[in-house]
């Protein structure tokens, strides 16, 4: 009898089940509305202190971070060092720099610039050549030796003024092979008196796109001034060189009329000019005519025998025969049938061969041999007013070469030889190995001017 009121219990509960279910009441818009609005404002309420403690939390797990780093050391981030490379210009600029003009170093040589170390300032082999720009830079970049940033100099990178030409011209992108980059004919085409600075500089920067991921830093010279060409390609040398053209002397203009006349007969420089007037003024006098008053004439022999002679001479050779000139076709001595002469110990026939071999050297010019650095083999030239004024010109570290009013004979062993205080007349001295020495003063303006030979005897 349990049994079956057990049984009919379960059966009775089971069919009672979906008949309490379809009686549950369904919830009202009211109450749905209302428990969202409660939880809105939950989360409203939780969400600051639910950020707070996730901040909390990653900020002491990363702090927990950081210190395991730094108990590492091999983990520690290391800072960016400076570059060790540096681009150099190895030698100073020739100044003054003047518009129109190459710009050199102070050797008169081309630019360089150098890839080096600067641990050790030794010249770097690059693995592969790179590209260089040059630019001009204001007078007043700091330059103190510090490590300045790639976008401070260009800052102080100066462009051409409205309307002008690019500042500075010629080739501006260099190639640097083996730590070297030699830049060629570059010039400045402005001055530098219109910037508050009044001075330029020139810089050398890795041009964009070489040595990808490598930090070199920029060459940049001293300041310097750069002046106004205008008269300068007009200016006259004091002294001229043997290599000047012809119009660097006094009275005679370039491309005027005593210019071209010179030109058509073949004499373009102050060499040329001199060595005319050595071997034939009167041709030389000639050439430039009436037009040059003899004032004119007296003052541009007398500028052109300021000339720096150097310490060159030439020798004219043939079958029997050695004769051993000046730059300016001066005999110094010649060697004739194994005999040796001077100046000095000349015959009057002597006199006249050697003449001929000297109009014919003169005539050959080109053909001689050319040798440098003969000290005890030197022709001197005479200059001045006064036969005690004594010039010395710029030559040769072995010799010191003279001009006053004629040609003088003998040698010059040394400076002090070379110095001594001139007899009004001539001095006659001997050297160690008995070589006369002899003297000509000059006795008037007209001696300037009309050399009687270009071999002098006693």
């Amino acid at each position: 009898m349990a049994a079956k009121r057990l049984l009919s219990n379960s059966f009775s509960d089971q069919a009672d089940e979906p008949k309490e279910k379809r009686t549950r009441p369904t919830p009202s818009f009211t109450s749905v509305i209302g428990e969202a609005v409660m939880d809105k404002c939950l989360s409203t309420a939780l969400e600051p202190i639910l950020r707070r403690v996730v901040h909390e939390e990653v900020e002491r797990s990363l702090r927990a971070r950081i210190r395991s780093f730094s108990r590492s050391p091999s983990l520690r981030i290391q800072a960016p060092q400076p570059s060790t490379l540096k681009l150099i210009f190895p030698k100073a600029l020739t100044v003054p720099i003047f518009t129109g003009g190459k710009i050199v170093d102070e050797e008169s040589n081309q630019l360089r610039v150098l890839l080096v170390d600067t641990r050790g300032n030794q010249t770097v082999l690059f693995p592969s050549p790179f590209k260089v720009d040059i630019v001009v830079l204001d007078g007043d970049f700091p330059l103190d030796g510090r490590n300045w940033s790639n976008e401070e100099f260009d800052r102080y990178i100066v462009k051409e003024r409205t309307g002008k030409r690019p500042l500075l011209a010629g080739e501006l992108v260099v190639t640097v092979r083996d730590g070297v980059g030699l830049i060629e004919n570059i010039e400045f085409t402005d001055n530098s008196s219109w910037i508050r600075s009044r001075k330029f500089r020139i810089g050398a920067k890795v041009a964009g796109g070489s040595c990808q991921g490598v930090q070199i830093r920029e060459a940049v010279t001293e300041a310097f001034v750069v002046k106004d060409h205008r008269g300068e390609l007009y200016k006259k040398h004091h002294p001229p060189t043997l290599g000047d053209e012809v119009w660097r002397l006094e009275k005679i203009g370039k491309d005027g009329v005593f210019h071209k006349r010179l030109a058509s007969e073949g004499v373009h420089t102050v060499q040329d000019f001199l060595k005319m007037w050595v071997v034939d003024h009167a041709k030389l006098r000639t050439i430039l005519g009436p037009a040059m008053s003899e004032k004119m004439w007296n003052v541009t022999v007398k500028h052109a025998k300021t000339c720096v002679m150097g310490n060159k001479h030439y020798v004219f050779r043939g079958p029997d025969y050695k004769v051993l000139l000046t730059p300016i076709c001066q005999l110094v001595n010649a060697e004739i049938n194994g005999s040796i002469y001077t100046t000095h110990n000349l015959s009057d026939i002597n006199r006249a061969y050697l003449e001929n071999l000297v109009r014919k050297a003169y005539a050959n010019w080109c053909s001689l041999e050319e040798i440098e650095g003969i000290s005890d083999e030197i022709g001197l030239l005479t200059q001045g007013d006064h036969p005690n004024h004594q010039q010395p010109m710029v030559g040769s570290s072995q010799y010191k070469v003279y001009m006053t009013d004629r040609l003088i004979e003998g040698y010059i062993q040394n400076e002090m030889q070379a110095n001594r205080e001139i007899s009004p007349i001539y001095f006659n001295t001997s050297s160690e190995n008995g070589v006369r020495q002899k003297m000509f003063p000059s006795n008037s303006d007209d001696d300037l001017t009309s050399p009687k030979s270009f071999i002098t005897w006693g």
